[in-house]
């Protein structure tokens, strides 16, 4: 691995303006060097405005750019696997977006791709890096609240504009994300529950079209085993009245409570107390998942979202969607 590293990005949504831009800018030995969008005035805007010093609108070209080693994949995911294939094969670094694929097969096949290169390639579940969630990890992993009995998930939130107005968008396209919403905000809350309290062995669930704003699903519900003999439930609706967004962790001494998205503080009660834990969002919010990259390529750390578990976080919503056509 070279100890400079320059990066490419393909893509340059909402996602790398505030989220994960600034913060591979900010990594020290990262060069953000390149940037790539299918329209090249907006690729050239945002290399102006964040002062990247090139730009494309074609991805192969970035990714066979002989000054980038490593290549950071922001789209929506129906392209990750062709994109990330083409990076395998080049010999680089690569990040890709959550959710990793598709689906679970997909998944396989990439890291098949980089584990033949001996390549690391992350996924961007980068909840597993923020210190509120790995104090959440702590907090299970110390014994106060027993063992593990169970753990459910509610989220729920009315249309948005955009829906209502029937705006095209990746999220609520039957064809690229089958869920909706889902694949794009439950992958999140998924791949949580399997950080804090380990892999799934079995999942089942329903979807429902409820609201007719467009083709994916809009209401999901799922049932999970986990490896650990813990169960798990979770229901998601986006065509609900208004938001909801609590993980609620139940044990043999307490419970705990939290919120994937927001700032509000978790509550952890038991028999005999009750606390709240601060859960702040650094800014930009990929910064510890970026650094975590770093620290991984040098070799201090492995890091803790990496393909395996990104594939394992596909199966399960695949599993969740099996039944639904």
């Amino acid at each position: 691995m070279p100890t400079a590293i320059n990066w490419g990005i393909i893509g340059c949504g909402d996602v790398c303006e505030v989220k994960s831009a600034p913060a591979y800018q900010q990594v020290e030995g990262f060069t953000l060097l390149a940037v790539m969008s299918r329209r090249l005035q907006k690729a050239a805007d945002f290399a102006q405005r964040h002062m990247i010093s090139k730009y494309y609108d074609n991805a192969t070209a970035l990714i066979n750019d002989p000054d980038i080693h490593a290549v950071y994949i922001a789209t929506p995911p129906d392209s990750h696997h062709d994109y990330a294939l083409q990076v395998a094969a080049a010999g680089k670094i690569c990040c890709v977006e959550k959710p990793m694929a598709l689906n679970y097969s997909q998944c396989v096949a990439m890291q098949q791709a980089f584990s033949a290169k001996n390549l690391p390639l992350f996924v961007a579940y980068y909840r597993r890096c923020l210190p509120s969630f790995l104090q959440i990890k702590q907090c299970i992993a110390s014994g106060e609240l027993g063992k593990i009995r169970h753990i459910d998930w509610q989220y729920r939130c009315p249309p948005s504009a955009n829906d209502l107005a029937k705006v095209p968008n990746w999220r609520t396209e039957k064809n690229i994300a089958k869920g909706g919403y889902f694949e794009d905000i439950a992958s999140h809350g998924l791949d949580l529950m399997t950080y804090l309290l380990g892999n799934v062995s079995q999942a089942s669930g329903m979807a429902s079209q409820q609201q007719g704003l467009y083709s994916a699903y809009d209401a999901i519900t799922a049932s999970l085993l986990f490896e650990n003999g813990v169960t798990g439930s979770a229901h998601w609706n986006f065509a609900a009245a208004s938001p909801v967004d609590n993980m609620q962790i139940i044990a043999e001494r307490g419970d705990l409570c939290f919120s994937v998205f927001n700032d509000s503080p978790a509550v952890l009660r038991t028999h005999d107390k009750s606390s709240t834990y601060a859960m702040p969002k650094p800014s930009p919010i990929q910064q510890d998942f970026v650094n975590a990259i770093a620290l991984h390529l040098a070799g201090q750390i492995i890091h803790p979202s990496l393909a395996q578990s990104a594939s394992h976080t596909n199966w399960l919503m695949d599993q969740i969607l099996a039944t639904s056509p």
